[in-house]
């Protein structure tokens, strides 16, 4: 199955790319989507592209090689960037559903509360954030000391299956990272419900049903990625110990190679304005 799922795999990350590529031109050359919601789609797509990317050549290259290893510096590197990347993400979807809430419940204060110049702050402010958060993660981690076993029961270097490595009791660190993980994506997660329960209500609140369509289809696609990107991980993280590390594996690969390869097409075919103006492009190019 080597072959296979090498090509499966590939696939998957030349998907990845170009989906997401393709996306950040778009908003970067089209001037009618140069708008706070846009901006941060762009951040989406280039945080996607990273994350795959800090997973998915190494697993490629373990395809073709009988010698599946990873030094100890690049553990450390690569576990530092996926939680960056990750978390980076995690508040990033939580600075959208803040947006389409202030687009949706208020509109006449919204070039005010969410501006370019403000956009720029709150993601330089949620990049920051996920450096310092992974930081954390990765400096408990490696501070333990390794003198048993190398083999990692994982396709990357994650917490979880590095701290069984370590040759101390890792009990405390189990349960402070699990607990910043945890407490992390639940703050996050709780601040997207309630965006979404004053959005819901404001839509509700809509007197015809083609109005209450036409307003929730420009937050549903961040909806569906959050589904995505939220479900996955909170199963792994809460329950390390009960779940089939196999089982485990599966759900990982859904949210880190999955989830990027699936928001671009989850945003180019439900968002109108994204439709129209890779329209225009390609009426631009044929022009040429």
């Amino acid at each position: 199955m080597k072959i296979p799922l090498f090509m499966l795999f590939l696939c998957i990350y030349i998907s990845t790319l170009f989906g997401n590529v393709i996306l950040i031109l778009t908003v970067q050359r089209d001037s009618h989507l140069h708008k706070p919601m846009y901006i941060l789609l762009l951040n989406l797509s280039f945080l996607d592209i990273w994350l795959s990317t800090v997973t998915l050549p190494k697993l490629l290259s373990n395809f073709l090689q009988r010698d599946k290893t990873i030094s100890f510096r690049h553990c450390i590197i690569q576990l530092y960037f996926f939680h960056f990347f990750a978390s980076t993400e995690c508040f990033l979807y939580t600075v959208m559903a803040y947006d389409r809430f202030l687009a949706i419940c208020r509109p006449l204060h919204y070039p005010n509360l969410m501006n370019l110049k403000l956009c720029a702050r709150f993601t330089a402010g949620i990049w920051l954030t996920g450096s310092l958060h992974s930081m954390i993660h990765t400096t408990l981690t490696f501070r333990l000391p390794f003198c048993g076993p190398n083999r990692i029961d994982y396709f990357f270097c994650d917490v979880i299956p590095v701290l069984k490595l370590a040759c101390a009791d890792t009990t405390i660190n189990k349960a402070v990272i699990i607990t910043n993980i945890g407490a992390v994506a639940l703050f996050c997660f709780l601040l997207i419900l309630v965006s979404y329960f004053h959005i819901i209500k404001t839509i509700l609140k809509i007197q015809t049903s083609a109005g209450r369509r036409k307003t929730f289809s420009t937050c549903s696609s961040h909806l569906i990625s959050v589904i995505f990107f939220y479900g996955p991980p909170v199963f792994i993280y809460i329950s390390p110990q009960s779940v089939d590390y196999l089982v485990e594996e599966a759900i990982a690969v859904f949210y880190t190679l999955l989830t990027p390869m699936l928001n671009p097409i989850i945003y180019s075919l439900r968002n109108s304005e994204v439709k129209a103006s890779l329209k225009r492009m390609k009426c631009h190019k044929r022009d040429r």
